[in-house]
């Protein structure tokens, strides 16, 4: 297992500061705010950096995974809808048994036929479609109407929270392994091409089937894994405490809140990490490099190529879900129109390369990095521009063009920060060893 260098230990030093000189000069919450996001943001680069880093291959479906993460949250902590139930919601599932034994039925007649093949698939297809439509939409008309301003969707398992975490990686994985039979025999350029249209099914899906998540009316008040601000203000003790200490209750309630938050998603990056870590030391991660860097060479001595890259690909779209309903426990509600695949993957690929693909610790402290730089360079920038255009004078045309450009800065900056590290350290800050 790979250490890390001093100089390793001085960036991861440096971005800490960061975080510390926030603090100082904004506010803790607003530190806290940050940090979470960048340790959820941590352990999306981490599963990219298992696919890429490890296996060479492209995913950018990124957002299509950790959207369905966020619907593992929905599915497992919301309480269930009983009027929703009982008025189509048998009839729903019904539909989505007859929708699989259909498809189910078309490939074992596929596998098993010899002559007029193609004809019983298309008429298995065809005949399937009609009676599952014929079912299904039923249920979800019937759902839908239920009180849709409020509910209008089958609601969820109604269990604690943490446990849709890990549910949320298995939703990615099982899609992962779904696409990965289907896609992983392209070219890397056509894998992309491949994930990027699937994660945009995916999010589709999410935005209109309102029976499964309330689409764009959104979730809201997910269940949490830690304290109610509202609470801990009620509570005498934790009043009187703060109170002792010299802080204000209601601020020093929201920072105990995001404190437990950042306890709890450390908790599992540092499991990741680990196992990650022990995973890339193992003979099976020199199995994976060995593939990356030469597949034909692998094949020759034996190695099956296609299943290898299967595997990666599923376990990185895991992590990926399960930090997709970490993100949605933390924001407390599912919002399918905010995932934006073409915006968010290309974050989350700056972070991998900049931090360095193919090394663990590496995605890691890009994850930090490039969060802070993408909350922080926008309100700096503003700052930066106001402080440039103060002796200019007021209804300047120039003066207003910089002022308005500061809203850009976010992409500029991600722009030459990534150009920089191409041309200077291309194998990323942390590089692979």
């Amino acid at each position: 297992m790979s250490t890390l260098r001093p100089i390793d230990l001085a960036l991861f030093a440096f971005v800490a500061v960061l975080f510390i000189g926030t603090g100082f000069a904004q506010s803790w919450n607003v530190t806290l705010t940050i940090l979470n996001m960048g340790l959820i943001s941590a352990i999306m680069a981490l599963g990219v950096n298992m696919q890429w880093g490890y296996a060479g291959l492209f995913n950018v479906g990124i957002m299509g995974f950790v959207a369905l993460g966020g619907l593992g949250a929905v599915l497992v902590s919301m309480p269930p809808v009983g009027e929703a139930w009982a008025q189509g919601g048998i009839r729903l599932l019904a539909g989505l048994v007859l929708g699989a034994a259909t498809v189910t039925a078309a490939i074992l007649a596929w596998a098993r036929l010899t002559r007029f093949r193609g004809l019983a698939v298309a008429g298995i297809l065809l005949i399937g479609f009609f009676v599952f439509r014929s079912v299904f939409d039923g249920g979800v008309q019937a759902v839908e109407a239920v009180n849709p301003a409020v509910t209008g969707y089958l609601g969820g398992l109604g269990l604690p929270v943490v446990l849709s975490w890990p549910v949320g990686g298995l939703l990615a994985a099982g899609a992962a392994w779904v696409i990965g039979k289907t896609a992983l025999g392209l070219r890397s350029d056509y894998l992309a091409i491949a994930t990027l249209g699937i994660a945009e099914i995916v999010i589709a899906i999410l935005k209109n089937e309102d029976w499964l998540a309330r689409g764009v009316k959104n979730v809201i008040g997910l269940p949490r894994p830690v304290p109610y601000e509202i609470d801990l203000q009620n509570s005498e003790a934790f009043v009187a405490r703060m109170t002792a200490w010299g802080f204000d209750p209601v601020t020093a309630s929201s920072i105990t809140v995001k404190l437990g938050y950042t306890a709890l998603f450390l908790l599992v990056l540092a499991i990741l990490l680990w196992l990650a870590q022990a995973a890339l030391a193992s003979p099976w991660g020199r199995m994976m490099r060995a593939i990356r860097d030469n597949e034909t060479a692998a094949e020759a001595m034996g190695k099956d190529v296609t299943r290898r890259h299967l595997q990666i690909f599923v376990l990185g779209s895991a992590v990926c879900g399960l930090a997709g309903a970490m993100m949605t426990t933390l924001d407390g509600q599912l919002t399918p129109g905010t995932y934006q695949p073409l915006r968010y993957t290309f974050l989350v690929w700056v972070m991998v390369i900049v931090g360095g693909s193919g090394n663990n610790w590496g995605a890691v402290l890009g994850g930090f990095l490039v969060w802070w730089l993408w909350v922080q360079v926008e309100p700096i920038g503003a700052m930066l521009m106001e402080a440039i255009t103060s002796g200019m004078a007021d209804g300047s045309w120039l003066k207003a063009h910089l002022l308005e450009a500061a809203a850009h800065m976010r992409l500029l900056t991600m722009g030459i920060i990534l150009l920089l590290v191409l041309r200077f350290s291309p194998r990323g800050l942390i590089p692979e060893r």
